[in-house]
């Protein structure tokens, strides 16, 4: 029972917040995220997109704990509580598989790194730092208008991934973050419309 749970945890970090059907857990399903491995096989893009969606998403962290925090309304706030949920598994196991590859988790924050896909993509510390100042009336809409821009970036990062990317489940990953993230784009919205 212990590992059938196990493997739905699994399954709900790797497909949560997304709308494709997670395939049936098996019994040989690890027993927690920290045993998820990626296996030998990756090459430079692999490494470069887990390093480039490691810094992404602890930007990401960072607004969500805000918006958990500051939002009124109810739907604002659980958006930011899943995220915060989600992303925060799936930052370990992209560590995890970082260090599994003997690979630094922080990104190489040079431009000339970046160039040849379009740069480094991230929000800017200042803009984040804003949304804990800015007006209670203005909160959410400044919220939602960033975070919307900021999971774009990752649905464009994970493409890189599936584009050129060569290890299995890294790609099978960015399938799930561009998934999720477009849902997500297409839910907040929703929520700026509504």
């Amino acid at each position: 029972m212990k590992r059938r749970l196990a493997a739905v945890a699994l399954l709900f970090l790797v497909s949560a917040c997304g709308t494709s059907p997670a395939p049936e857990p098996t019994k040989s399903a690890p027993a927690a995220v920290a045993e998820v491995t990626a296996g030998s096989t990756f090459n430079d893009r692999d490494v470069m997109f887990l390093q480039m969606l490691v810094d992404h998403q602890q930007q990401g962290l960072d607004m969500a704990a805000i918006g958990a925090a500051r939002a009124q309304r109810t739907d604002v706030a659980d958006l930011a509580k899943a995220v915060q949920l989600t992303e925060t598994d799936e930052l370990t196991m992209m560590k995890n598989w970082l260090t599994e590859w003997g690979k630094p988790t922080t990104v190489d924050k040079r431009v000339s790194v970046h160039a040849d896909h379009g740069g480094l993509p991230g929000t800017a510390d200042a803009e984040i730092k804003s949304l804990k100042t800015v007006k209670d009336a203005e909160f959410e809409t400044a919220f939602l208008n960033l975070f919307l821009g900021h999971q774009h970036a990752a649905v464009e990062m994970a493409q890189l991934e599936l584009d050129k990317g060569a290890n299995e489940l890294t790609k099978q990953f960015a399938e799930r973050v561009k998934q999720s993230r477009a849902d997500q784009v297409q839910q907040m919205l929703k929520l700026l419309n509504g």
